[in-house]
């Protein structure tokens, strides 16, 4: 496996930052944090080592963090401007967790599995809904 880098930004540009190392995992979370984190039905995340691979370019002081109290490593990072999920390192697992989302580039690898599935909203992600390439705006009679 070799290195790769990417580079991302927060929704107000406060925020910037290159991670370089192993894209090791991307994997669509459907658990009730990610869903929580996220306000979506999962969160797609990066997961690239090791965990000092990131550089934050730009806005590293915008950042805020919380973490669940009873979490054994799950926080959550952000823009404290514009609210965006920015990456996070985990320690436990010597790892740069970057949400998708966040990137200004495309992700290095493809995503590789939906995880934590039996936690999953019903309605998230097993549908026959049509499908746009812009906003669906109602038809005005």
């Amino acid at each position: 496996m070799t290195d790769v880098s990417v580079t991302g930004s927060c929704l107000c540009g406060s925020v910037k930052y290159t991670v370089t190392g192993k894209a090791k995992h991307f994997y669509h979370c459907h658990c009730q944090r990610c869903r929580k984190a996220t306000g979506t039905g999962h969160a797609s995340n990066l997961l690239i080592t090791p965990g000092t691979s990131i550089k934050w370019s730009q806005g590293e002081e915008s950042l805020s963090r919380y973490k669940v109290p009873e979490a054994e490593r799950f926080y959550n990072c952000f823009c404290q401007n514009c609210g965006s999920p920015m990456p996070r390192v985990v320690p436990e697992l010597n790892a740069v967790i970057i949400p998708a989302g966040s990137l200004d580039i495309e992700a290095p690898i493809s995503p590789q599995a939906h995880i934590f599935w039996d936690s999953r909203a019903q309605w998230s992600c097993q549908d026959d809904l049509p499908v746009f390439s812009e906003q669906a705006l109602p038809q005005k009679n």
